[in-house]
């Protein structure tokens, strides 16, 4: 076998497996679409800075989860962001405030809304992802 068809065979994700990440990636875009569009549109008056800023990066996320609709395999580091971020969110400040027993209900709204984040590690396809961005060698530095 040659190394470019043993390449090939290896980077090969399944239709299946495309339309699991297609799946992973229309989630987002409608539930991002029914929560953050209205209150995007219908604002009234300015948000605080950090408010603001939350509101323009779920819009860019769920843009580019549009795109990785139709380009599911180029769009994959948008959904390993979002596996990472919530993964650190959870660890880093959520679970030192329950350890401490100072959980209180928006901060557990916001552990239930990152926890949705298990759906992600059973639609990526891991394989491809070890492959494309682990083992192959990167871009040059010079």
């Amino acid at each position: 076998m040659t190394e470019r068809s043993k390449m090939g065979s290896e980077n090969e994700v399944s239709l299946l497996r495309l339309y699991l990440l297609r799946a992973g990636y229309l989630v987002v875009v409608v539930g991002l679409g029914l929560n953050v569009w209205p209150e995007f549109i219908s604002r009234s008056g300015s948000w605080e800075l950090m408010e603001g800023v939350v509101q323009c990066m779920l819009i860019a996320f769920w843009a580019l989860c549009v795109v990785g609709l139709r380009y599911p395999l180029q769009m994959l580091p948008v959904l390993l962001w979002e596996i990472v971020w919530k993964l650190v969110w959870l660890i880093g400040v959520a679970l030192p405030i329950w350890a401490s027993g100072q959980m209180d209900d928006s901060t557990m709204m916001m552990v239930i809304e990152c926890s949705l984040v298990v759906i992600f590690p059973f639609v990526i396809p891991w394989r491809f992802v070890f492959v494309n961005y682990v083992k192959k060698r990167g871009d040059r530095w010079a």
